[in-house]
């Protein structure tokens, strides 16, 4: 895990989070067992920037009438927060011109997880995206973008593909039929990204399978795009972290933690695999559609 990680706040925020509803307490009354304000404890259980002591730890473990073993994971969770306080974070940090604030999160998740899943119903996934697929992209949806925030955007996509080369990383991709016809940037652009799609699908740590048009379950279709990480344990408390959804539109964001909410995700991605092609008769189809091209 990347030194700045927010992923033990998060998970912090959870737990805490958790313990209140338990005891049926606001997060007010929660705040006054802390000595703390409201805006500070809400902070707290959102997994934001906050100052984080054993004392306030204890007391709201007091209030929250906390196990012993609840009491270790909240202040070994402290313990690696305050551990990681002085850090400068990722390496994303000194790209913030082109990492917005709201897309820290998704990067440290990236960074971390051991296993990642896509599903993708419009475009290819970002870790699998050419150079040239993203900029198509950013000009579609910033016309007005100046080529210098447009080139450094770019560098962060690439720097983030590094993933891909990590030990211990599986990227499981999976994306329907209809991405591998979407023209984006025209169609030179489109045949180098399915070419990079043949070539990157025969790594080892990565898979990608296709969900064809005559698949006769339509749950994919209906849960729309999601990425779903799976987290190892926390290096210092060894805090088995549970895993993260994200899930994107065009109007907004949104990272899924809840329990019922990953089991939901989880479910629709078994069913994903089993209506999905094979990786061979996936890398046929993407072929296919190189081919179509040429036409």
């Amino acid at each position: 895990m990347g030194s700045g990680s927010m992923l033990p706040r998060r998970a912090l925020g959870r737990q805490l989070r958790k313990m209140r509803l338990r005891q049926g307490m606001t997060q007010a009354a929660a705040a006054r067992a802390a000595e703390s304000s409201p805006q500070t404890y809400g902070r707290l259980e959102d997994g934001l920037k906050t100052k984080v002591t054993d004392m306030a730890m204890n007391a709201l473990c007091n209030a929250f009438s906390g196990t012993d073993e609840e009491r270790t994971m909240i202040l070994d969770l402290a313990r690696e927060i305050r551990q990681t306080m002085g850090s400068d974070g990722g390496w994303w940090q000194t790209h913030q011109e082109a990492v917005p604030s709201t897309f820290d999160y998704f990067i440290d998740l990236e960074e971390t997880a051991t296993r990642i899943f896509s599903w993708e119903i419009a475009l290819v996934p970002g870790l699998l995206q050419t150079r040239e697929y993203r900029r198509a992209l950013l000009w579609a949806e910033f016309p007005t973008m100046p080529t210098r925030e447009v080139e450094l955007t770019l560098d962060v996509v690439q720097q983030r593909q590094k993933a891909l080369t990590k030990n211990n990383f599986h990227f499981e991709a999976m994306i329907a039929e209809c991405v591998l016809h979407t023209v984006v940037g025209g169609p030179a652009t489109v045949a180098d990204q399915l070419s990079h799609l043949l070539t990157v699908s025969r790594q080892a740590n990565v898979t990608l399978r296709v969900v064809g048009r005559q698949a006769r379950d339509p749950l994919g279709l209906i849960a729309g795009s999601f990425v779903k990480f799976d987290l190892p344990h926390l290096p210092t408390s060894r805090m088995r972290q549970s895993p993260v959804v994200y899930a994107e539109g065009y109007f907004g964001k949104v990272y899924l933690e809840r329990e019922a909410e990953i089991a939901a995700h989880s479910a629709v991605v078994e069913r994903l695999r089993r209506v999905a092609h094979s990786e061979d008769e996936s890398r046929d189809l993407v072929l296919g559609a190189l081919k179509e091209l040429d036409r």
